[in-house]
């Protein structure tokens, strides 16, 4: 049986001359596309979680460096490159956890200068072309690493899933969802059991939807009852994406990973992470050194404009935890699966002497 994969959902999309993006904050209740014009917009879009997922973000951050070159491509080189500069600041500024955000920027810088002192509505284009390329080739890495992933998994399984990491968080396909893509195109029937994820409700509003928009078999459960499923034997494993690899192998993802991760250690449960290369930062030592995300307590104190809390309570809301990476079984990239990842491993995987 093939291991083709539809990718029904553009998260992203450029349409003429500017970029499209699934307002992912109204989901699954309203489905609309916004647009985006400038590198300040991508920015906002960004901050404001219209889009997320690590490699999504990357991907949107290298369309807001077209989208700024081509609106400063009428300008004279100095103000042309003056401009992008400041594209690149804000652009960075947006999200400080998910390295694949600065991975692409450090991509699009690159490409800029290689590009020397051509005028600027040539280097708009080149910077365009790029984009479309970070964007294509994540695509392609995420059916591969769905692909390796898979056969981590065994007919039957039943999986949690923690947060999104699937079409919506990428450009397409996904990494922890694309695995169950990967293993149910392979003819593998596959539980999948997500759990809502607080404060965001990602797993509940965007998890649930992919996965009942393709008919993969689908159980939600409050973020509490996960304890319970694995040790009254109701999980097989456990599969989450990542937001950044530290370079010994800690894993800093979706707030509440930790406590997913501890419990899939007490149960012997085996705990995935799937993630391209370009999540793994090899710049940064340990786990300790990430930078965590806190974010505005109106999320944790409601959602979608209803507040449930009591008022006046103080609210703590960091969007990410660190798993150690002793918790880790595995990590799915597209070079392959590395067991129980360490400094020594990593560096033999991204090819970092």
């Amino acid at each position: 049986m093939g291991t083709s994969v539809d990718t029904r959902v553009q998260t992203l999309r450029w349409v003429d001359d500017h970029l499209e993006m699934i307002d992912q904050r109204i989901l699954p209740s309203e489905f609309r596309y916004l647009s985006y014009r400038t590198a300040d917009e991508v920015a906002e879009g960004i901050r404001s979680m219209v889009v997320r997922g690590a490699p999504a973000i990357g991907c949107a951050a290298a369309y807001g460096v077209a989208l700024e070159a081509l609106a400063l491509q009428s300008c004279a080189p100095a103000g042309f490159h003056s401009g992008m500069a400041k594209a690149f600041d804000i652009l960075s500024a947006s999200r400080p956890t998910a390295v694949n955000l600065f991975w692409a920027l450090g991509r699009m810088k690159a490409y800029l200068v290689s590009l020397g002192d051509q005028a600027p509505k040539a280097l708009a284009q080149a910077l365009l072309g790029e984009a479309h390329a970070v964007f294509s080739e994540d695509i392609e890495v995420n059916k591969t690493l769905g692909i390796h992933g898979a056969a981590l998994l065994n007919d039957r399984d039943r999986v949690l899933t923690h947060c999104n990491a699937g079409a919506l968080a990428t450009a397409g396909h996904g990494t922890a969802l694309g695995v169950i893509r990967s293993a149910v195109a392979m003819g593998k029937r596959i539980e999948v059991v997500a759990d809502e994820t607080r404060p965001f409700l990602q797993g509940a509003r965007l998890t649930a939807w992919e996965m009942v928009q393709e008919g993969i078999s689908t159980t939600l459960i409050s973020d509490g009852m996960a304890g319970h499923l694995m040790a009254t034997g109701c999980l097989d494993a456990i599969i989450v994406g990542a937001d950044r690899v530290a370079r010994n192998g800690d894993v800093a993802n979706k707030i509440g990973t930790y406590m997913v991760a501890v419990l899939a250690h007490r149960h012997g449960i085996p705990f995935y992470v799937a993630c391209p290369l370009s999540t793994i930062d090899m710049s940064i030592p340990n786990g300790a050194a990430i930078p965590i995300e806190e974010r505005a307590a109106t999320e944790v104190l409601g959602h979608a404009g209803l507040q449930w809390a009591a008022p006046g309570v103080k609210v703590r809301n960091p969007a990410f935890d660190i798993t150690p990476a002793s918790l880790v079984t595995a990590l799915v990239t597209e070079r392959g699966v590395l067991r129980q990842p360490s400094e020594d491993g990593l560096k033999r995987l991204t090819g970092e002497s």
